[in-house]
């Protein structure tokens, strides 16, 4: 039986909705959409605070035989996936003169390789986010050229690090050297941004019927789907299946939050989920899902601000994340914030296994795609800058090979990383922020 062929930016509509599909078979022309040269590169970061733990960070051996420190062990199951990067420096996140206020230099130097200028005013400046660089080249014709999200709200304005505005701890993606993109922290709404379809008042109809009938956002595209599902092959339904259900899964996600409550709970806007590994999951799921469907190449994702005193009650410890991280090598302190580190690799390795399990043709979503994921502070008791925890995920089209343990010669800049995945989605620059070059990974 012939299949009739269908454009690659197909949507499932309905009233204010419009959900974007996944590459199909149907949507191949005489080349085959399996080939993985076809498939789009995406690029995402992925920003934690408070450095780490560095002893049960950093594996003792390099190459690809190494045992998976304390905190790395959650990725046992993605490891080859997965390298770890040692010896990167952020050195525009040091004072050069400007006293305290390591934090907010931190996170705004960690994409943009730019020493802020101090201030807590509107004269901001830092630079240019590596993703908005990458944005202009491989957005292509996505919806969202650009994705920034988070699991901490944060204002934009204001002092929050000793003299430094707030725009600096609360953004790692800037839209120019004196605008940050800021982020969106709410499932909900980034969910409706991402299938909202037509005009404003079809889009709040549509939100207002499924919020008040309990229903699914599938239930506004139900015919579109089945007359679809008429037109393309076996293996096609099967994957729309698994993509709605994947859509559904989310959905069901951020309607029925965790269960668990404290007093600071009691106020968080419908949709986040009072549960950290939940709202960090959901909102990896999103991006994931951005990218499955391409309305978006490119994304940030701030596991929390920089300076972020978050306290996780879930992992039974007591005081908030910054507090523990000036530690004074208190044996009990350390042993805190190596957990915390621990429990945030392991929603990294969550996102990062379905990625690795979604079919993209002949290969995968994560391999068509290169993750960083890391801080620009290496010990946060010490606030310094040089051999900050780095990992690197994804294969980058083919780009280069993971699932080693690499080291860098002492102060290599962070951003010679990011100039060389610039380079590999074919971003035609020569240097970006304080790189010094491009570097190979293996």
């Amino acid at each position: 039986m012939a299949f009739q062929p269908i454009a690659r930016r197909t949507f499932l509509r309905g009233l204010g909705t419009a959900i974007a599909l996944p590459a199909l078979e149907a949507m191949a022309s005489s080349a085959s959409i399996g080939a993985a040269a076809e498939a789009p590169k995406r690029l995402a970061f992925m920003y934690v605070p408070n450095g780490a733990h560095m002893p049960d960070w950093t594996p003792q051996d390099v190459g690809r035989n190494f045992a998976l420190p304390k905190i790395l062990e959650p990725l046992e199951k993605v490891r080859q996936h997965v390298s770890v990067l040692s010896g990167l420096a952020v050195d525009n996140a040091r004072a050069k003169g400007d006293g305290p206020g390591d934090h907010a230099r931190s996170a705004a130097a960690f994409l943009t390789g730019m020493h802020p200028v101090k201030t807590e005013g509107r004269d901001l400046r830092a630079g240019v986010s590596v993703d908005h660089i990458a944005a202009k080249y491989i957005a292509g014709d996505t919806p969202f050229p650009t994705l920034e999200l988070g699991c901490e709200a944060g204002r934009l304005a204001g002092t929050c690090d000793s003299g430094y505005s707030c725009a600096y701890s609360n953004s790692i993606s800037w839209q120019s050297a004196t605008q940050p993109a800021g982020k969106e922290v709410n499932p909900q709404q980034v969910f409706d941004r991402l299938v909202g379809g037509g005009n404003s008042k079809d889009i709040a109809e549509s939100q207002h019927r499924r919020r008040a009938r309990q229903s699914s956002i599938l239930d506004f595209v139900a015919e579109d789907a089945r007359r679809l599902q008429r037109k393309v092959s076996t293996t096609d339904r099967q994957k729309l299946e698994e993509y709605l259900e994947s859509i559904r899964g989310v959905e069901r996600r951020i309607e029925n939050p965790a269960s668990r409550f404290s007093e600071t709970d009691i106020h968080r806007p419908d949709g986040i989920p009072n549960e950290y590994a939940n709202h960090l999951r959901v909102m990896g799921d999103l991006m994931v899902l951005a990218f499955q469907a391409d309305l978006t190449r490119v994304s940030t994702l701030m596991f929390a601000n920089e300076g972020s005193n978050r306290r996780y009650r879930e992992l039974e410890i007591t005081g908030g994340h910054h507090q523990l991280s000036h530690h004074d090598h208190d044996a009990d302190k350390m042993a805190a914030i190596s957990k915390i580190n621990r429990y945030h690799v392991e929603q990294f390795a969550y996102i990062i296994d379905r990625m690795a399990n979604i079919p993209e043709g002949d290969s995968t979503l994560l391999a068509n795609t290169g993750i960083v994921y890391g801080s620009a502070i290496r010990d946060g008791n010490r606030h310094d800058h040089h051999d900050v925890p780095v990992l690197l995920a994804g294969n980058l089209g083919g780009t280069f090979d993971t699932g080693s343990h690499q080291t860098f010669p002492d102060k290599t800049p962070l951003m010679n990383l990011m100039l060389t995945m610039l380079q590999a989605v074919g971003a035609p620059v020569e240097s970006v922020g304080d790189s010094t070059g491009t570097i190979a990974l293996v």
